[in-house]
């Protein structure tokens, strides 16, 4: 089926969101939430475009943008494609690490501008990793509050609010923190099966199947070089169906963090 056409934004400015390959994290610590900073503020230098937002989660991120000359697709490509190479170099892998092009939805008015800003600002909190949005470090959300970005632009979506800025900053907040039924560009809008999550149970009934499919001891089939890409598909499957706690995972496959993350 062909790609339907991108909506075209008549203001430039865009809601973007990027999310892992088969619903898997794209970012496994800090130094790789740093490494897609700095890769925004590297393409922000050469294509000069405008960046109002940003939070980085596990498995997805969402960028508010306003495009330059170059066009959002163009940009998008940038960022994309310097950090699947950084992120397969470092984890020994290849192959794609986005899930599909990037979803995109237009943003034509400032009300819409705010409200988005404040909708993914609230993506932690929402996924219950903090309270509220000034505990998390990896959103533009404090860049606000601060105003100490070479990151973001912020004055724009401050200016709405009051032509001064101390002001303007503690009505941002409070209708950061205000309670609201946004809906936006997110992660659900991806098809989940939910109806089939294996249990903790499951996941050990699901490593004795491929034991005994190829014929092998568990030890052998988690530790002999010859089984990994049998032993990759197996881990994958449970992380992509179970909701086990990577400590949970760890103590299942009696694999450290990274190996599973590799997988």
């Amino acid at each position: 089926m062909p790609r339907s056409m991108r909506k075209i934004s008549e203001t430039g400015i865009y809601h973007i969101m990027v999310r892992g390959n088969e619903k898997r994290n794209i970012f496994i610590d800090k130094w790789d939430k740093m490494k897609f900073i700095n890769i925004l503020k590297q393409i922000k230098y050469e294509e000069d475009y405008d960046l109002f937002a940003y939070c980085i989660m596990p498995n997805h991120v969402h960028i508010i943008i306003k495009e330059s000359t170059s066009g959002i697709s163009h940009i998008m490509r940038r960022i994309n494609t310097i950090y699947a190479q950084y992120f397969n170099y470092k984890y020994d892998r290849v192959g794609h690490v986005f899930q599909d092009r990037f979803k995109s939805e237009v943003i034509e008015n400032d009300t819409y501008l705010l409200c988005a800003i404040r909708y993914i600002h609230n993506n932690p909190v929402r996924a219950n990793i903090v309270k509220v949005p000034m505990d998390y470090s990896w959103s533009s959300y404090k860049d606000y509050i601060n105003g100490k970005s070479e990151l973001i632009d912020r004055n724009f979506p401050l200016l709405l609010f009051n032509n001064n800025i101390n002001k303007a900053i503690t009505l941002f907040t409070k209708f950061t923190l205000k309670s609201n039924k946004d809906e936006f560009l997110d992660i659900q809008n991806y098809p989940e099966n939910n109806n089939n999550i294996l249990s903790k149970q499951d996941c050990v009934n699901l490593m004795n199947s491929y034991c005994e499919k190829y014929n092998v001891s568990l030890n052998i089939l988690m530790n002999i070089k010859a089984y990994k890409l049998i032993r990759d598909e197996m881990i994958r499957k449970i992380k992509d169906n179970s909701k086990l706690s990577l400590r949970e995972l760890e103590d299942i496959l009696g694999m450290s963090k990274n190996t599973i993350n590799r997988a």
